[in-house]
């Protein structure tokens, strides 16, 4: 627990930072810095559009499920036996 206590508190200080660097980068080179987080907010999301279409593109199919019987209902074979026993 006090390992997630760490990541925890790193994660949390580096975004703090992150938050005061992103605002310093607007307030002196703010047309970069649209630029370049447009560019990478962009290039995200059809890296992720890219990854499904690949997957999706390179996955076999599912092989069909096969019908499972009702829990007490009697199968094809039962059916069989009974009928033949009736004879």
């Amino acid at each position: 627990m006090a390992n997630d206590r760490v990541v925890g508190g790193t994660i949390f200080g580096g975004s703090v930072i992150g938050i005061i660097l992103y605002a310093v980068l607007l307030l002196y080179a703010w047309e970069i810095t649209i630029r370049v987080t447009a560019f990478i907010g962009v290039a995200l999301i059809l890296v992720i559009l890219a990854w499904i279409g690949y997957t999706m593109a390179t996955t076999p199919p599912p092989e069909p499920i096969k019908e499972i019987p009702e829990m007490g209902a009697p199968s094809e074979e039962a059916k069989v036996e009974t009928k033949t026993k009736e004879q």
